[in-house]
């Protein structure tokens, strides 16, 4: 291990059918209302977390919840845990602002993100 640390889970992402009514129910949830409102992605910053609703699952196909380890240097953390037998399964790419988000699987399946503020 190269030892590249995490800073934890302080990003989760559910893909949603219905964004109004995910809205509605993750905003009484949360007690606060979203700071990112866009018809392609909603976004709630509470207590130091974000939780994000993707319609539909986005262009990424979510079918489930997926949980964002939040790292200081992704390809590096790439490097690591597919030489410990993780599989890609989204590079890292920049989705706005600097941030970098990749996801991997485990050896079950288990969807993992990665992401990294610049």
């Amino acid at each position: 291990m190269t030892g590249s640390s995490t800073q934890g889970i302080k990003t989760v992402l559910h893909p949603v059918s219905d964004l109004a009514r995910a809205k509605a129910v993750y905003a009484a949830l949360l007690g606060v209302q979203p700071q990112t409102d866009e018809s392609y992605y909603v976004g709630f910053e509470a207590e130091g977390q974000h939780i994000g609703l993707v319609p539909n699952g986005g262009p990424q196909g979510m079918s489930s919840p997926v949980a964002y380890w939040h790292v200081p240097d992704i390809e590096a953390k790439l490097a690591e845990v597919t030489a410990a037998g993780a599989v890609v399964k989204e590079a890292a790419h920049d989705v706005g602002g600097g941030r970098l988000v990749a996801t991997v699987t485990d050896p079950d399946g288990n969807v993992l993100g990665l992401l990294q503020d610049r």
